[in-house]
């Protein structure tokens, strides 16, 4: 018996050493960590659980047959996150460079099905070079299988993709299709055809990092989430992010311990928005005030900044937050806001995480460009988002709720639940000006007149009087108060249910 235990203890040495000390020591020479190396950062300490350790390829062309190395490329398994059950599957750059190859699929795929029957998170740390070229078909029929599982277990368990190296060709359809993408800056890409490919076909000589990097993707695709400045930042960070997540569509959401007064006023908040109304102000200031302790993971930070989004804690639970940024653009409402938050507010729903809304927005952003970029169906994207959502709503108007954009924002019409507003909310079709402008067009050249009638105009539509007497608004509070009149609209929407009709699925107007 002896004898076989040291022989398994070889063979999951060997296993564990991956390509071989040369290929490790040049993979942490570029700055990256190793597949099993990250594992133990992001699960508990000894809780990670390996499977198929021994598992390798079967492929026989091209002189294959000759290597072989157990794992084949991927390191999967399960453990804890902060004691929560989560699946993990790490890319190996240091065996054939990750490349996926039928085995490999398999791996995952095993991964992927353990993880929906659990109904447990699953994670995928990627770092690879597209398919194996050798297998041929074989790799992208493996590939095809592990798409399909992305989308089954899209909206039943939370799906995450960490870019930690290169995503090249296949690879990175399985991340698109997942809930959140996140990249590690400098050491990270994207990109469906690579530098090499494009200056074949377009003549473009572009880097890996101008092609698909993190500031591409972070800026200007949207494809990911967020990015950080290296592997341990950035797994430490999604250990974060799943305490914000429940492990699946019929799980309930986490609760953490706060000590954090629920009834806590903010005087501040009384002087957070300015007496001139087109002088701006942060509203992230609101959201940290707001939150549990001042703890906030925002989503797609550097990406539409006009509209922030991201997770907090209120009394313990998980919040998704929606809100218009008037140091950006206003907080107007363009494409990319519309999309950004549209996406962000259907997976709080398919997760069952409320929903806290602050709008301060003078409407859609005008322009050709935006027109011609089909701002209308952006724009209907997070109309349709909201209208479709049956979690807990909650709508605070700080300031300026314009035009459609009004109804856009979790508006009472589109299903908001408890809709408040500060004394300095101005609900209206728009600004003062341009109404008096259009309303009055005869009186343009009489400054007194038009003066007289902007006067009139605030008077009668610029406060939250008008909408609260017609129910549209339930409250008109105190901006210090708006902690804890959130706390409680929450707490009484606990046990929310709503009956949508019976339907195959939605038409959302993508």
């Amino acid at each position: 018996m002896k004898d076989i235990l040291e022989k398994l203890e070889n063979r999951r040495g060997q296993a564990q050493k991956g390509g071989g000390d040369a290929r490790i020591e040049a993979q942490h020479k570029r700055g990256k960590l190793t597949a099993r190396e990250r594992i133990e950062l992001l699960m508990d300490k000894g809780s990670f659980e390996e499977f198929d350790t021994f598992v390798e390829h079967r492929a026989t062309d091209f002189g294959m047959d000759k290597t072989k190395i157990p794992g084949d490329g991927v390191v999967t398994g399960w453990g804890t996150v902060n004691g929560r059950q989560v699946f993990v599957f790490a890319k190996d750059f240091t065996v054939f460079g990750g490349s996926l190859s039928e085995t490999h699929a398999l791996k995952i795929m095993k991964i992927q099905d353990m993880a929906l029957k659990t109904r447990a998170p699953i994670i995928g740390l990627f770092d690879a070079g597209g398919a194996r070229i050798q297998e041929g078909v074989a790799a992208l029929g493996g590939y095809g299988e592990v798409f399909k599982r992305n989308v089954i277990a899209s909206g039943v368990i939370p799906q995450i993709s960490v870019i930690m190296g290169p995503c090249a060709g296949g690879d990175v359809y399985s991340p698109a299709m997942t809930d959140f993408i996140f990249m590690v800056k400098d050491t990270s890409y994207m990109f469906v055809t690579g530098p090499d490919v494009v200056k074949t076909v377009t003549n473009e000589t572009v880097t890996a990092g101008e092609l698909g990097g993190a500031r591409v993707h972070t800026t200007r695709s949207s494809v990911a989430d967020g990015s950080f400045e290296n592997d341990v930042e950035c797994l430490l960070q999604m250990r974060r992010l799943i305490d914000f997540l429940p492990s699946s569509s019929e799980a309930p959401l986490p609760e953490w311990p706060s000590t954090d007064d629920i009834g806590r006023i903010e005087p501040s908040l009384d002087t957070l928005v300015p007496d001139n109304p087109n002088k701006p102000y942060d509203i992230k200031e609101l959201i940290l005030k707001v939150v549990d302790e001042g703890d906030f993971f925002e989503i797609s930070e550097a990406y539409a900044k006009n509209i922030v989004v991201g997770f907090g804690r209120i009394a313990g639970r998980p919040v998704g937050f929606v809100a218009n940024q008037p140091m950006v653009l206003a907080g107007v409402l363009d494409s990319d806001a519309s999309r950004k938050a549209a996406r962000f507010v259907r997976f709080c729903d398919a997760f069952n995480i409320p929903i806290v809304t602050f709008v301060d927005v003078p409407g859609f952003l005008p322009g050709t460009a935006q027109e011609y970029g089909g701002l209308i169906k952006h724009g209907a994207k997070l109309l349709f988002a909201y209208s479709q959502c049956t979690v807990p709503l909650v709508t605070v108007i700080t300031r300026k709720a314009y035009g459609g954009a009004y109804d856009v924002m979790a508006s009472k019409h589109i299903g908001g639940d408890v809709n408040y507003a500060w004394p300095s909310a101005q609900i209206a079709v728009m600004g003062a000006k341009g109404a008096v402008e259009i309303i009055f067009r005869a009186d343009i050249g009489d400054k007194d007149k038009i003066a007289a009638r902007t006067k009139e105009y605030e008077e009668r539509f610029l406060s939250p009087f008008i909408a609260a007497e017609r129910g549209y608004i339930d409250d008109v509070i105190e901006p210090h108060e708006t902690r804890a009149r959130i706390v409680r609209a929450l707490g009484m929407l606990r046990t929310k249910h709503v009956e949508r009709p019976r339907k195959k699925h939605d038409n959302l107007p993508l």
